[in-house]
């Protein structure tokens, strides 16, 4: 079914204008979508040094997610927007591989986190402030909260390369 459909959308005029312009416009939206991993990614890692003790001690940590938020925000639009322009561009490749449907469960259960975490931190900044940061489970959840970002770069760029994952990659099926 998915595979039906990558081969349809490959099909749509959007994604033809981006495989006859494959030379720039793809490596461009590429570029741009790295841009916008790396505004996010150093915005959440700065939050989690925050949350870790090893930076910004000078500010709450309500005031570390408020001042880097706008750019997490605004770079996952970034990556979003871009994304799915290398999904229409190239969607059999992006579609039908391992490596993309992980990397999506991984963004996903990033989000489910970075909800759960702005929720809760609304709800008790000064619990938080005095309490949860120094919490080694906490500490623990960051760091772990940072290697699925790892992990999700590493998947994106493993699309490319998705016969690695043998019989589970939709692809070698193909």
């Amino acid at each position: 079914m998915v595979k039906q459909f990558a081969e349809w959308l490959s099909t749509t005029s959007p994604s033809v204008f981006i495989q006859n312009h494959n030379a720039w416009v793809i490596p461009a939206i590429q570029s741009i979508h790295i841009i916008g991993i790396a505004v996010v990614l150093g915005s959440v890692f700065m939050v989690y040094m925050r949350i870790l003790g090893w930076a910004g001690m000078d500010q709450t940590l309500r005031q570390t997610t408020t001042r880097f938020a706008p750019w997490v925000t605004n770079g996952l639009y970034l990556m979003l927007a871009t994304g799915i322009l290398l999904v229409i561009g190239e969607p059999v490749r992006e579609l039908v591989t391992f490596s993309f449907w992980l990397k999506m469960f991984l963004v996903a259960v990033s989000a489910v986190f970075a909800v759960a975490f702005q929720s809760s931190l609304r709800k008790n900044e000064q619990r938080w402030e005095e309490t949860l940061v120094k919490r080694r489970s906490i500490q623990g959840l960051a760091i772990l909260t940072f290697l699925i970002w790892v992990g999700i770069i590493i998947l994106g760029r493993l699309i490319a390369y998705d016969h690695i994952w043998g019989p589970w990659s939709p692809a070698t099926k193909a």
